[in-house]
């Protein structure tokens, strides 16, 4: 049996939408993006949701947007995608890195606090798997030393934790619309934020700091100039991308169900298995489900991986340790034990297919053949 790792859940109205788009005039940043942040705001219950080409976009320019510079520090987790310290190495700052948890891989909270200098200027909270961060102690932390929040909610469009939702505690919050997200439209990203000033700085400085768009310079009666009133970026997310996410907003929490039922399946199978740990899910959370990850001994994980693949099963590994990544080792001197349960998880997890359209036959399938590896290769390195 093949078992694909991912399969989007695009519907047929989805690609009306988006054959709508270019059948139309505009194809770059139009009404449709308008149409889309209104609403995807709507779902967070936040105020203002600005459209971008990726996550990691996102995450520079909300960086840029509160001032970040060279200097600076920015604490965040080693246990993400490198997107995450990348960003902030790319406005000239220095990624500090706090520990995680052994229990969910999450950035220690309560760890944040014993890193931050005077050089610290904003924390960086990452939702790992689709589980929201402890934000109410995020947010005290960040208050008392007058700090900024950024969230990375690429895995988390869903999450809610003790009645807060992504977004709602933090200055930002930051999104990807990759091919494997919840949310999806191959390539894209989303920066929302209640602060007004923030917002309407973010909309211009995604498209090169200039005033007005080609759409707002169209839609008037009179020629109209555009002025550039800082230097920008070009990270705006255009008519093509928005109108693949417009229907699928509407389907968020009825496919968070399905996966959500396929998760507890999982759960069922692996939570009391004597080879494989599963990432706790705390109380008061509801999990956006966004991958669904194992953790077995570091001592055969890759070969794990790879009898995965000959079975026929997609997999990945979500993530390694971004301070053992090359560019963090030589660039910062980081070497194994300087955040040791990061480096635990990142040398024992592995990413199994989680997706809306999975079979019973398929998810019976993943479940056997890890079984099956998990005590082979036990017996073999015992």
């Amino acid at each position: 049996m093949k078992v694909e790792f991912y399969k989007h859940s695009l519907s047929q109205t989805d690609k009306e939408n988006c054959l709508q788009v270019l059948d139309s005039l505009f194809l770059t940043t139009g009404k449709v993006v308008e149409e889309f942040e209104r609403k995807f705001a709507k779902f967070l219950g936040v105020k203002y949701a600005i459209g971008t080409n990726s996550c990691t976009n996102s995450l520079i320019m909300a960086l840029k947007c509160i001032g970040v510079k060279a200097g600076d520090e920015v604490i965040t987790s080693p246990m993400s995608f490198v997107a995450t310290s990348n960003a902030i190495e790319q406005v000239g700052a220095k990624p500090i890195f706090v520990d995680v948890s052994d229990e969910t891989g999450i950035i220690k909270e309560t760890e944040i606090e014993k890193a931050i200098t005077p050089k610290t200027k904003a924390i960086i909270p990452v939702h790992l798997y689709g589980q929201m961060c402890d934000m109410k102690k995020v947010k005290e932390i960040a208050d008392k030393h007058k700090l900024k929040i950024i969230e990375d909610a690429c895995h988390c469009i869903e999450g809610k934790r003790e009645g807060y939702g992504v977004g709602e505690l933090g200055d930002f919050a930051c999104f990807s619309f990759y091919a494997t997200k919840n949310l999806t439209c191959g390539e894209g990203g989303c920066v929302v934020t209640n602060n007004l000033e923030y917002a309407n700085w973010l909309k211009k400085a995604r498209i090169h700091g200039i005033n007005k768009n080609a759409f707002q310079r169209h839609d008037k009666n009179d020629y109209v100039h555009y002025e550039m009133e800082f230097l920008g970026f070009k990270f705006n997310m255009n008519n093509i991308q928005a109108s693949l996410l417009i229907n699928q907003i509407d389907n968020l929490l009825g496919n968070l169900q399905i996966r959500e039922a396929i998760c507890k399946v999982y759960d069922e199978a692996f939570d009391d298995h004597p080879l494989i740990a599963i990432p706790d899910v705390k109380k008061g959370s509801r999990h956006a489900r966004h991958i669904y990850t194992i953790w077995v001994s570091p001592v055969y994980r890759d070969e794990f991986l790879t009898e995965l693949k000959k079975a026929g099963i997609g997999c990945a590994v979500n993530y390694r340790a971004i301070h053992l990544m090359q560019y963090y080792a030589e660039k910062y001197g980081y070497d194994y034990d300087d955040f040791p349960i990061a480096e635990a998880i990142g040398d024992s997890t592995i990413t199994l297919p989680l997706y809306p359209s999975l079979t019973d036959n398929e998810i019976k399938y993943v479940i056997q053949k890890v079984d099956e590896i998990a005590f082979r290769l036990a017996k073999k390195y015992e």
